[in-house]
């Protein structure tokens, strides 16, 4: 058996042309199949790394926020419902920003589940709730802003996060990429 985690990922296609729910849907596709390929063939251990010093990422860290982000964004703004979100533990940064515990017991593959199921229950509620992108969603952190603009700053979320899983495998075990 293997102690590898996530074994082998197909990064879709992403669409060059079409609406632009499908544009945004394709790109959101690509950009998780991204994030789950620089996460690839790790074990467990190796998700949990912290590797940069002056970081307290870490892959696992990253996937528990992305579970988090796709809930928040997609359940709880615009389907305006309350999510289920996975009892991670969870610290108060020297920021005052709450961030997961790395120190969190709950095993990878069950944290992979949770991230994959999250990714479907967005991709569920994006097929209903995208067919009016100018209308409003209530949005405290920014202020009210419109379909568009959660799409876009999810898009932007995980540009900034593969970014991220990037830099963090590549110090775990020198694989690059894209």
């Amino acid at each position: 058996m293997s102690d590898v985690v996530i074994e082998r990922i197909a990064r879709p296609e992403r669409k060059l042309s079409g609406s632009w729910q499908e544009l945004i849907a394709s790109n959101l596709d690509y950009h998780r199949a991204t994030f789950l390929w620089k996460c690839e063939g790790l074990t467990e251990a190796q998700l949990r790394r912290r590797p940069l010093p002056s970081s307290g990422l870490t892959l696992l860290g990253l996937m528990r926020h992305l579970q988090g982000v796709e809930r928040y964004w997609f359940q709880r703004r615009l389907a305006d419902s309350e999510p289920r979100f996975f009892p991670y533990r969870s610290e108060v940064t020297a920021d005052g920003d709450e961030w997961f515990d790395e120190a969190d017991p709950t095993p990878a593959a069950e944290v992979y589940a949770d991230y994959l199921a999250a990714c479907e229950e967005s991709r569920e509620v994006f097929a209903k709730a995208t067919w009016d992108l100018a209308r409003t969603v209530p949005n405290p952190e920014y202020g009210d802003t419109d379909v568009r603009f959660v799409l876009a700053h999810l898009v932007e979320e995980y540009a900034r996060h593969v970014g991220h899983a990037d830099l963090l495998r590549e110090a775990i075990d020198g694989a690059t990429g894209e």
